[in-house]
């Protein structure tokens, strides 16, 4: 985007200003995530962002790569390892792609949902046991909408990003935000969520990029260390390996 200053293009790549300059001025070389996180923040085209990667000395992610739907077996271990955080794997466009059973425990049962709703906005907007899950469903969600606009901001006309806003058309809330181009570049918060099993639960979240799939990213949730949030967590643990959750 022309007119962009050093520190906007960081803040909309989530780096600080002084590692961006660094880059910039060819002191440091860019990891391939930042060039990706670059070159999105900066709405390249497919030649433009090849480039780039070039003058990075990195050599570029095909298309058919990044936009991967596969789940590698390594982050699925890691899922299923994480035994007391709910986790789970959304696409740019926030399509679940992969989750852990605490993850379906807290939230939904993703399994028992037909792929083409497996998206995390259509759910949070369309899915009545997500929606009444959040204490303060307009603020996650007016924040949802904001996380999909600025990861999708490098290709804006993807068939999978037109098919969800045409799904989502008829939603006067997402429609208004929509419209309003805010982005969110948080990678970490906290969301309060009320449980029939777990209870109130006060869960800090942080996003993870896949090194491999920058289009991937793994959200964990985690509790204060004996909170009552922690023990909300442990009996939705206990709950979900006998299949009460």
């Amino acid at each position: 985007m022309a007119g962009l200053r050093r520190e906007e293009v960081a803040q909309l790549a989530a780096i600080s200003t002084d590692y961006y300059t660094r880059v910039e001025q060819g002191r440091m070389q860019a990891s391939v995530p930042v060039l990706e996180a670059v070159a999105q923040a900066l709405r390249l085209t497919d030649d433009q962002r090849t480039y780039l990667f070039e003058l990075a000395g990195r050599p570029p992610i095909e298309p058919s790569t990044r936009a991967g739907r596969t789940v590698t077996p390594h982050t699925r271990r890691l899922l299923d390892q994480l035994t007391e955080s709910p986790a789970l794997v959304l696409s740019d466009t926030m399509d679940v792609l992969a989750w852990n059973r605490l993850a379906a425990a807290l939230l939904v049962d993703f399994g028992r949902i037909p792929e083409e709703d497996r998206n995390y906005v259509w759910l949070l907007f369309n899915h009545p046991t997500l929606r009444a899950l959040y204490d303060d469903w307009e603020s996650g969600a007016h924040a949802c909408v904001a996380y999909l606009r600025m990861h999708t901001a490098r290709r804006p006309d993807g068939p999978r990003l037109l098919r969800l806003l045409e799904r989502m058309s008829h939603h006067a809330d997402f429609q208004g935000w929509w419209q309003a181009r805010e982005v969110a570049v948080q990678g970490t918060g906290n969301k309060v969520f009320r449980h029939p099993v777990a209870g109130t639960v006060v869960l800090d979240w942080d996003t993870l990029t896949s090194s491999t799939v920058p289009d991937q990213h793994i959200v964990i949730w985690t509790a204060q260390p004996d909170s009552p949030s922690e023990q909300g967590l442990r009996l939705l643990t206990a709950a979900a390996a006998t299949g009460r959750s």
